[in-house]
C-alpha cells in the first residue's frame, strides 16, 4: 500500500508526503510520485501519532464504574473483584473499545498491563496499532502463586512471537507491595535475558513509601537498587512520592518514568510529579492509565492537564512548556519503547495523524504545537495512520458500532453477575 498526502502543512511549510509500505519514504513539494491512495492535506496539518506510556486498556469496561474512591479502596473493594470476573473474550472486546478510542484520539501506541494477555495483543492485531503488553504479575509473596505466574510469563513470552512485530511482550510486575522480591528479582533475570521492558507502578502513594520504609527499612526507589530490579529496561509509572536521593539513583540507572496526572488527581495521591527535579535526568513520558481511573484514554487531554498540573505545583507558568509536553507523549516514548517514530522525517515509521485545521479551536493558530496541547480536543484528528494503515479516514473507523455494542453488554453482564 502506498499513500501520497498532498499539500499538507509540516511545521509550518506546505509539503507532499509519500508513504512506501510502512515507511514515510519522502517529504517534499510537488512530489511526482505513484500511490494506491492520494489524500487532500490541504487546511490540514501532519503531525505524529501519540503513544501512551501507562495503561490497562481493557479498563475501559470499568469507565464510570467505581468513581471517587480512595485508591486503596478503589483497588481492593471495587476494581479487583470485578477483574477476577473477566474472561480472555471480556479483555478482548474491553481492548478492541481501548483501541478504538486511541485510534479517534490520535493514539497509535500504549503500553499496557492486564489480565488475560492474549486477549489484548489479539484486539491490538486487529486494529492495526501498537503496544507493549504486559500480563498483570501479583503473588503477594505466596510461593505457589510465585511458580504459577513465573511458568505463565515464560509461556506467554514464547507465545507472543507468533504475533506481529507490532506487538511487544513485556513483563508487568504490579508494584513492590505486591511481588515478592524473588519474583523481582526473577523479572530482572528474566528480562535481561531476553532483552524486553518491565513495567511497574512505583511510589504512586505515600503510603507505598510508608510500608517499605517499614517493612524493608528504606524507600522504595532504594528497595529496587538493592535487589537489582533498577535499569534501562524499567519503565516506572506513577513515579510521584520520590525523594531527591531516589531520583538520583534513578539517573544513575536510566531508568524512564510515566507521569499519568489525570489519574493522579482523581486518585489523589497528594503530590505532583516532580519534574522540575527530573526533567534533565530522567526520560519523562506521558501515560492515561486505564479508563477506570482517567476516564478517558486522550493524551491531549493529559498534556494539557501536565503542564497546567506542573504549573500550578510549582508556581511556575514557564515549566513544562507545551513543546516539553508533546515530546512526552510522542519521541520520548519512541526513545523509551525502541519504536522508529516519533517524528515526521524520511525513514520513519508512518505513524502519523492529520489534523483539522479549519476549526475555531485552532485558529488563528499562531503556534500548532500550543495549540494542540492547550485548545485541541480528539474531534479535530481527522485521519489516523498506523505503519502505512489509515485507521480512521474523515473520523470514520471500520467496525465502531459492533465494538460499542458489544463491550456494553459485556460491562452491564460483569456488573449484574
Amino acid at each position: 500500500m502506498s499513500i501520497l498526502i498532498k499539500n499538507v502543512l509540516l511545521n509550518g511549510t506546505k509539503c507532499d508526503l509519500s508513504i512506501k509500505g510502512n515507511i514515510i519514504a519522502k517529504i517534499g513539494k510537488d512530489l511526482n510520485v505513484l500511490a494506491d491512495k492520494v489524500i487532500d492535506g490541504r487546511n490540514k496539518a501532519v503531525i505524529p501519532s501519540m503513544m501512551n506510556s501507562h495503561t490497562h486498556a481493557a479498563m475501559t469496561l470499568l469507565r464510570g464504574y467505581a468513581d471517587d474512591l480512595p485508591l486503596m479502596e478503589w483497588l481492593t473493594k471495587k476494581i479487583w473483584p470485578l477483574e477476577a470476573k473477566m474472561t480472555e473474550d471480556d479483555i478482548y472486546w474491553g481492548a478492541k473499545l481501548a483501541c478504538l478510542e486511541m485510534i479517534k484520539s490520535g493514539t497509535t501506541f500504549f503500553n499496557d498491563m492486564y489480565w488475560h494477555w492474549h486477549g489484548t495483543a489479539k484486539a491490538v492485531e486487529e486494529m492495526g496499532i501498537r503496544a507493549t503488553i504486559s500480563a498483570v504479575f501479583i503473588d503477594f509473596d505466596d510461593k505457589k502463586k510465585a511458580k504459577e505466574q513465573v511458568a505463565l510469563n515464560e509461556t506467554l513470552y514464547k507465545e507472543s512471537k507468533s504475533y506481529s512485530d507490532r506487538i511487544i511482550f513485556s513483563l508487568g510486575p504490579h508494584a513492590i507491595y505486591t511481588v515478592s522480591e524473588e519474583s523481582l528479582r526473577w523479572t530482572k533475570d528474566f528480562a535481561d535475558k531476553n532483552n524486553i521492558l518491565i513495567h511497574i507502578h512505583l511510589a504512586e502513594t505515600e503510603e507505598e513509601v510508608k510500608d517499605c520504609l517499614e517493612k524493608k527499612g528504606m524507600r522504595p526507589v532504594e528497595y529496587l537498587e538493592k535487589i537489582g530490579l533498577l535499569g534501562q529496561s524499567l519503565i516506572a509509572c506513577h513515579s510521584v512520592w520520590f525523594s531527591d536521593r531516589e531520583i538520583e539513583i534513578l539517573s544513575e540507572h536510566k531508568v524512564k518514568v510515566v507521569f499519568n496526572p489525570v489519574s493522579n488527581m482523581k486518585l489523589a495521591i497528594g503530590k505532583c510529579f516532580r519534574y522540575k527535579e527530573m526533567r534533565d535526568k530522567l526520560l519523562c513520558l506521558l501515560g492515561t492509565d486505564g479508563a477506570s481511573s482517567n476516564n478517558n484514554l486522550s493524551l491531549l487531554e493529559t498534556m494539557k492537564f501536565a503542564s497546567l498540573l506542573t504549573k500550578f505545583s510549582y508556581c511556575d507558568p514557564e515549566i513544562l512548556p507545551c513543546h516539553e509536553a508533546f515530546d512526552m507523549a510522542t519521541k520520548n516514548p519512541a526513545s523509551s519503547f525502541n519504536i522508529p517514530c516519533g517524528e515526521i522525517k524520511e525513514g520513519v515509521l508512518a505513524d502519523l495523524l492529520l489534523i483539522d485545521l479549519a476549526s475555531p479551536e485552532l485558529t488563528p493558530g499562531y503556534n500548532l504545537t500550543s495549540d494542540l496541547v492547550y485548545s485541541a480536543n480528539s474531534g479535530l484528528i481527522e485521519t489516523t495512520i498506523c505503519n502505512g494503515r489509515i485507521l480512521m479516514e474523515s473520523r470514520n473507523v471500520d467496525g465502531e458500532e459492533e465494538i460499542l455494542e458489544k463491550t456494553k453488554e459485556i460491562a452491564y453482564s460483569l456488573v449484574k453477575s
